[in-house]
């Protein structure tokens, strides 16, 4: 069965009285590779974040495969899960964050076989197998005994993938994957997202790799101040975008190779 169909309706999220979403909806087929772009404060990253529920959404809603994340429908209204619910429904969308977030007391293998083992209840003999396969699936085999500290920025985000796929996702979440790796890393960490892009999983990806972006995303979402702008093929966003502020922001940061 196909599965990683997100849904995103009508979200709004407001921080005080800054609103920094602005009403999204947003449909993501299963196995689609979305690319979001967008300047610093569009609400990119809280996006990511409605859709596991990290961010409670104000209004409108996200749905995984049809199941509403983080509420249940109830008496024509929408009543939020408890914190077992949520974590079961989180299970199940992979997250990637910008600074790894591994824990550093634990080696490369126990962190990708933590979640496995207390989250689904797998056995650790079982999570160990599917961790060191991750591993090697990422190119790090050989450092599963390695703390986080032993490990390049490039290296840890790698674990941090395989981590994210340790409990078999339907979708994979990734905010500004390489942001915080030396140019040199960053080639290391998109090789792993493109073959990544190949299996069928569901994957929505915030960077500013345009050139990532180009080349994988089967969609190219632009955001800027709370709402998407345009939407389209990579080579309709990056070689004809229809919008203004599209426009403008890619004469900013693209490279000068490309032409608008």
């Amino acid at each position: 069965m196909t599965t990683g169909l997100v849904e995103i309706a009508d979200v709004r999220k407001s921080f005080g009285a800054h609103e920094v979403l602005k009403g999204v909806s947003l449909t993501v087929q299963p196995g689609e590779v979305v690319v979001i772009l967008g300047p610093s404060g569009s609400g990119k990253s809280t996006l990511l974040r409605t859709i596991n529920h990290l961010e409670r959404v104000d209004g409108g809603f996200v749905a995984i495969d049809g199941e509403l994340v983080g509420y249940r429908p109830a008496r024509g209204r929408l009543h939020e899960l408890r914190e077992h619910e949520v974590l079961r429904q989180r299970a199940e969308i992979g997250f990637v964050f910008q600074a790894f977030n591994l824990f550093p007391h634990l080696t490369a293998l126990e962190n990708v076989a933590e979640a496995p083992v207390y989250a689904q209840r797998r056995p650790k003999a079982e999570a160990r197998a599917k961790g060191l396969e991750l591993l090697g699936r990422v190119g790090l085999a050989e450092r599963a005994e390695a703390y986080p500290r032993q490990l390049s920025g490039g290296q840890q985000q790698r674990v941090a993938i395989a981590r994210a796929l340790a409990l078999d996702p339907k979708v994979v979440l990734f905010d500004e994957p390489t942001s915080a790796l030396d140019p040199e890393l960053v080639s290391e960490v998109l090789d792993v997202i493109r073959d990544l892009a190949s299996s069928g999983t569901t994957l929505i990806v915030v960077t500013h790799e345009l050139g990532f972006a180009r080349d994988v995303a089967d969609r190219v979402v632009f955001m800027d101040d709370g709402a998407i702008v345009e939407e389209g093929t990579p080579a309709q966003i990056f070689g004809a975008p229809r919008e203004e502020r599209t426009r403008a922001f890619l004469s900013k940061v693209i490279e000068p190779t490309f032409q608008i």
